[in-house]
């Protein structure tokens, strides 16, 4: 199933105070538009990257544990822990919470892993997993890499020096601006690519 967030991040990677530095803005008229292309600007890097920035955690359902009891964490990157794992046998069972003496998280591998005891319980074929996954660089701005921190202020900027609607009276419809490129080129040695 898609992962469905639990918690995101409580910081943006760039203070307020910072962005409108980078912008040259003395007033405060339009801090909530540069906050909200701060976090515009996250998503969009955390989206083209497939990466997490700020520490954010994640609810990923299963059916069923791997064969191999092997769960590869492919679309949570950098993880930073697992928060919590339970089991619902069957279904319509309250969900129990999976004691961590049952799972190892191995982070030494790309993705990460999480390798369960063959004593966790096995699950009917209408049982379900929830893992919660903490990932993201770290809960502070400064755990983010520089680079990606430069491309979310060029984003941001780029979008701010570019607002503003299409006149009522033009009939043409309006355009998605392309993205800075060397926005791109600052995200493109972070991108994960997904193997089939």
């Amino acid at each position: 199933m898609n992962p469905i967030r639990l918690a995101g991040p409580a910081v943006e990677p760039i203070p307020l105070a910072g962005m409108k530095a980078y912008l040259r803005l003395d007033g405060d008229d339009e801090d909530d538009l540069v906050a909200a292309l701060v976090a515009a600007g996250r998503l969009t890097v955390e989206r083209l990257a497939k990466i997490m920035l700020i520490e954010q955690t994640w609810r990923w359902t299963l059916p069923a544990w791997p064969a191999d009891r092997v769960v590869r964490l492919l679309p949570f990157h950098p993880v930073i822990g697992i928060a919590e794992i339970r089991v619902a046998v069957e279904a319509g069972a309250t969900p129990d919470v999976l004691p961590d003496t049952l799972y190892r998280l191995d982070t030494s591998v790309d993705p990460a892993r999480l390798v369960v005891s063959s004593e966790a319980p096995d699950l009917a074929p209408t049982g379900r997993i929830e893992i919660d996954v903490v990932c993201g660089y770290g809960s502070a701005p400064g755990a983010v890499p520089e680079p990606l921190i430069l491309a979310i202020r060029r984003l941001a900027a780029y979008w701010f020096e570019h607002r503003g609607d299409p006149s009522a009276a033009d009939p043409r419809p309006a355009q998605v601006p392309s993205l800075p490129a060397d926005a791109l080129a600052l995200i493109a040695p972070f991108r994960r690519t997904r193997l089939a």
